[in-house]
């Protein structure tokens, strides 16, 4: 059976109206606890008992829990009148100014510009400054170059491997151009390159490779049968 509905009331047994109020009071800090857990949220929770006693939870600290909602607050009510929305903007707008005038003033002082009114302090500090941003800098840098170097290192390693296995295929290749020049001239017989260069040399004793070379057509020869179609021979001569 379901629970029944308990009437929203104050419970006139003092007895009673304690113990409900020792199990909603847990319940209730339960709940804002994972409340601030699960959603990252600031939650800030006071209770007083009938008693006058304290009980409170903050998922920061309850000072800062206050502070932020007193500020909150003061916001709301600036921006829902109109005069004092006008004031808070000009206020912002005031201090934004001199946000902005700091930081041109310290950019300024930083390239070496306006120290005339900076101590021996003041000019320290910057000193610092400047050194710890060249610092960064310099670490910025040695990581961006260490970051190429591995990359070209990579890419090199990549084409080493390439190079390798295209001196495996090459092998391949020149392993089986010799088993089908064994398979053409037998395992006797000399090679192509060889033959060619033995070729090449017998022409060479022959006939002069640098001489020109004169092609002539010579005349049709008759054919000594008359019954027979006559035939027309084509033949060349080399002068």
């Amino acid at each position: 059976m379901g629970r029944g509905k308990i009437v929203i009331r104050r419970i006139d047994n003092s007895t009673s109206r304690q113990v409900t109020f020792s199990k909603r009071r847990s319940g209730l800090l339960k709940k804002a606890k994972e409340l601030s857990i699960l959603c990252d949220a600031e939650v800030g929770l006071i209770v007083f008992s009938s008693t006058g006693k304290l009980y409170d939870f903050a998922s920061t600290s309850m000072q800062s829990a206050i502070e932020r909602y007193n500020k909150m607050k003061e916001e709301h009510y600036h921006l829902t009148n109109p005069t004092s929305q006008i004031k808070f903007w000009q206020r912002e707008v005031s201090s934004l100014k001199q946000q902005l005038q700091y930081i041109q003033q310290c950019h300024r002082q930083l390239l070496g510009e306006e120290l005339s009114g900076l101590n021996m302090k003041d000019l320290q500090n910057l000193e610092h400054q400047l050194e710890k941003s060249l610092k960064g800098v310099r670490m910025k840098k040695e990581q961006t170059l260490t970051e190429e170097i591995k990359e070209l290192q990579m890419k090199g390693n990549l084409i080493h491997q390439e190079n390798i296995e295209l001196h495996k295929k090459i092998h391949v290749v020149s392993q089986e151009n010799a088993e089908l020049r064994k398979k053409v001239y037998g395992p006797g017989s000399t090679s192509e390159v060889d033959r060619v260069c033995h070729i090449k040399h017998g022409i060479t004793n022959e006939y002069d490779i640098h001489e020109p070379v004169n092609l002539e057509l010579s005349q049709p020869q008759q054919s000594q049968k008359r019954n027979a179609p006559d035939v027309v021979n084509l033949g060349l001569q080399l002068h």
